[in-house]
């Protein structure tokens, strides 16, 4: 059966004027009604059942135009439908969790109303609606519920909900901010029209208007005031419905009350010629509401900009070498079919599909996506990239490790929309305020009408109307979210990813901070720290010397070497080693300008000095001995180099009243010496994972809040058990991670930074819940006794929002500390020159 232009195709309901959604059915472009009709019909198609259009005999039966039969939604519930959407969970696959797409979120009251209908559904384990993304988050047991009982329950109380997709999603968005761009516009048309009717009435004094001219402004302002009411306001009508169906009090109730009320007694009084009219009232509360509204919009929009960013980074699709490398002809695949060995030509421009090696060409890679790192790095034949980097400069062939779904760009993605899936304390207490708040303010608002009835009736209307609209849950609900998104968003664009919920709201408390060693304060590999020279040759020349001796090994005390004689402070050297013999596990040896020199233990250079060693080894260096026939000339003294930003971030805590702990698994002199580099008083070494895991439990029972800093699959145990912690992290190792928080890239001072925007969050969070307690405290007492009139509240409730939203945006433009961090380099430098 074929629907005519005008039906949807797949529900057979009208059509939307000016809709663009359809989806190519037999080759034929067809009509939707709706995003959640277009969702389940263009999952039909793409899953081979285009047959079910072509063999039905009519359409299912219709509640309205947004509900979807049960018949129909439970295409998702197939295994075909639903592995392209869920993913299983628990110990035996008896969970199933997917990410939804909700169309319609128009404020905080919408998602605690979802998320009410959603854990009444039997089954369902979890539920989370992130305001700033809108998207839902279900976990729920395979065996008591489906997907077609989830998308069913958010139908039910007037929302559409369909399994996410990036594409549809954004497109879905944009025709929700022009929608609603559109009902401000036509507000605010209406309001400046009514408000041109309603000024000279209330500039006339008495007896000045002829009652037939006031007559007609009431008119005019009535029919002027209808597009508002019926068009503009629908947002609030559609909520507060919504609510009561589901017989819950939502944040729309007293709004749409507010203006119904104020409308109805309004045209009563243009019928009948008595009393007083608040068209211009209605229109610019419509108005001012439509531009909080709008304001919230546009920041959700900007809380989640770096989360789309890199959903929309790896690209759709990709040039694949099928005949590599005999036939180097190219064809375009979609991204996610590319398979583990596929050969994948990637131009410059072009993102990287799929994490993969180079197996042709070099270039440069940006990679500031993933790591916030803005330089391009420099990448050869053998060298592993990962999906969603940037191809900057010159075309290579990669060979594909691992499929898109599993790249670490997807990795990422998933480890941020997880960050969304659960909310903070602080979230969940101002929801449950507000909720309260709602039920308080409609009983409340009854109380002062009978009050003001019996008192002077003829102001009994508008006060309590007045009251209904000045109140601004809003604000409360929005005051936690609004700033956790904000703040979030800065600090993935800066390369921190904050895992859990809790991460801002427990930093700030944090009492200790334990820092693992190799790895986290340290670059986990050797450097040169020192030269001792034991006679007459200059110790640059013993660096170049080694050096030369050292050119083709690839031990890490090796390349410590060899980095140093690169480095410009060491000068240039012009020594070639020949008749180079390694001894395994004591050193090497060889010929330079005719003499025989030998480097590596003291033992084996003692063999050809046949002196005693002229000085003791520092304590937690490892010494690396030069000499020759009859002479001890050089002591290299190596250590694992400290990251350079290490002292500053021990500095940061220390003055902002943290006690730094060091706690590591290497030697206790390795890391005392370390640990009175950095400043730190608190160090103990040669701790095995369960003695670090017993120390943070000590200090957690006496009373300690516990931030931990490991290198996050090492320290799994003391990093889950930490209050909150970090994990240097990035690549692979991210879906691995046990920690709170992973910094994707090697500066530590991310960790500073976190720390102050968390302090800094606190404050706004703080900022707003006492502006919107304050406000709701003077203004609703203010509306009860008549000293604000019902247009003063709808500008009171706007400012309400927008200041608290306002607000939580600043912490999007925190300027970052502009700090020079000594380069790691010197270290050796300054030694040689010594």
């Amino acid at each position: 059966m074929n629907a005519v232009a005008t039906s949807c195709f797949h529900c057979g309901l009208p059509v939307p004027a000016g809709s663009s959604w359809s989806v190519n059915v037999a080759d034929v472009s067809r009509p939707m009604c709706c995003p959640g009709c277009e969702a389940v019909a263009q999952t039909i198609v793409d899953n081979g059942l285009s047959n079910y259009y072509l063999t039905r005999d009519g359409f299912s039966a219709t509640a309205d135009r947004e509900a979807l039969v049960p018949a129909e939604l439970r295409l998702y519930d197939t295994p075909e439908v639903l592995g392209q959407f869920a993913e299983q969970s628990g110990d035996d696959g008896e969970l199933s969790e997917a990410t939804f797409s909700v169309d319609g979120i128009r404020c905080a009251a919408c998602v605690w109303l979802i998320e009410r209908q959603l854990v009444r559904v039997h089954g369902v384990q979890a539920v989370n609606l992130n305001v700033a993304t809108e998207r839902l988050h279900v976990r729920w047991q395979n065996e008591n519920c489906k997907p077609s009982d989830i998308l069913k329950a958010v139908r039910e109380v007037g929302y559409v909900a369909y399994p996410f997709d990036a594409v549809r999603h954004g497109e879905q968005l944009r025709r929700a901010g022009k929608t609603l761009f559109r009902q401000l516009f036509i507000a605010g048309l209406s309001m400046m029209q009514v408000m041109m009717y309603a000024v000279p009435v209330y500039m006339a004094t008495d007896g000045t208007m002829d009652a037939d001219m006031e007559t007609l402004m009431r008119w005019a302002s009535l029919f002027l005031t209808l597009p508002a009411v019926s068009y503009s306001a629908l947002p609030f009508f559609k909520g507060a419905w919504s609510n009561l169906k589901s017989r819950a009090l939502g944040m729309d109730v007293p709004v749409a009350l507010g203006i119904a009320a104020a409308f109805a007694g309004s045209t009563v009084a243009t019928f009948t010629g008595k009393g007083d009219v608040y068209f211009d009232s209605v229109t610019m509360f419509i108005f001012l509401l439509l531009c909080s509204r709008y304001l919230e919009l546009v920041a959700r929009r900007k809380a989640a900009s770096a989360l789309e960013k890199l959903q929309h980074a790896l690209p759709a699709s990709a040039s694949r070498m099928p005949g590599f490398p005999s036939d180097r002809t190219t064809e375009v695949v979609p991204a996610a079919q590319l398979c583990e060995g596929d050969m994948v030509l990637v131009k410059p421009g072009e993102a990287i599909a799929a994490d993969c090696v180079i197996v042709e060409g070099s270039t440069a890679i940006d990679l500031s996506l993933l790591t916030g790192e803005s330089n391009p790095q420099r990448k050869l034949v053998g060298e592993a990239l990962p999906g969603g980097a940037i191809n900057a400069t010159q075309a290579i062939v990669v060979r594909i490790t691992k499929l898109a779904r599993e790249s670490a760009l997807s990795t990422l993605v998933k480890l941020i929309e997880r960050a969304g899936q659960a909310k903070p304390q602080l979230s969940q207490w101002a929801d449950k305020v507000a909720a309260w708040f709602v039920g308080a303010l409609l009983l409340f608002a009854v109380v002062v009408f009978g009050v003001w009835q019996w008192h002077d009736p003829s102001r009994a209307w508008p006060i309590a109307i007045a009251v209904l609209v000045v109140s601004c849950p809003c604000a409360l609900s929005l005051a936690t979210p609004s700033a956790l998104a904000a703040a979030t968003d800065r600090l993935v664009r800066q390369g921190v990813l904050v895992v859990q919920p809790h991460v801002l709201e427990t930093l700030h408390r944090t009492t200790h901070v334990i820092f693992d060693k190799t790895g986290t304060l340290t670059l986990g590999k050797p450097a040169l720290r020192n030269i001792a020279t034991f006679g007459t040759v200059p110790g640059t020349w013993c660096l170049h010397a080694a050096a030369a001796l050292e050119a083709t090994s690839a031990h890490p005390l090796a390349q410590a070497i060899i980095d140093a004689a690169r480095h410009p402070r060491a000068g240039s050297g012009s020594a070639a080693a020949t008749e180079i013999v390694y001894a395994a596990g004591q050193g090497i040896e060889g010929i330079i300008e005719g003499v025989r020199y030998r480097l590596g233990s003291a033992a084996f250079v003692g063999e050809i000095a046949l002196v005693p060693v002229p000085e003791a080894e520092d304590a937690g260096l490892t010494p690396v001995y030069f000499g020759t026939a009859g002479a001890w000339l050089a002591r290299f003294d190596l250590a694992d180099m400290l990251r350079p930003d290490a002292r500053e971030v021990v500095a940061h805590f220390q003055q902002n009243g943290k006690k730094v702990i060091l706690l590591s698994g290497d030697q206790d002199g390795v890391t005392q010496r370390v640990a009175r580099e950095l400043g730190i008083v608190s160090a103990h070494g040669e701790y095995l994972p369960d003695q670090k895991l017993d120390f943070v439990q000590d200090l957690q029972a006496a009373g300690a809040v516990v931030a931990m800093v490991g290198d996050g699959i090492n320290d799994a145990a003391v990093l889950r058990a930490a209050d909150v912690s970090f994990a240097m992290g990035g690549g692979a190792a991210l879906a691995q991670t046990h920690a709170d928080t992973v910094l994707l890239s090697s500066r530590l001072a991310l960790i500073a930074e976190a720390d102050q925007v968390a302090a800094k969050t606190m404050s706004v969070i703080r900022q707003n819940l006492g502006w919107a307690t304050l406000y709701n405290a003077i203004a609703i007492p203010a509306a009860a006794l008549g000293l604000l009139n019902p247009w003063l509240s709808g500008i009171g409730m706007s400012l309400s929002s927008a200041i608290v939203v306002i607000n939580a945006l600043r912490l999007r433009r925190i300027p970052r500390a502009n700090r020079t961090l000594p380069n790691a380099a010197p270290h050796a430098a300054s030694s040689i020159a010594a």
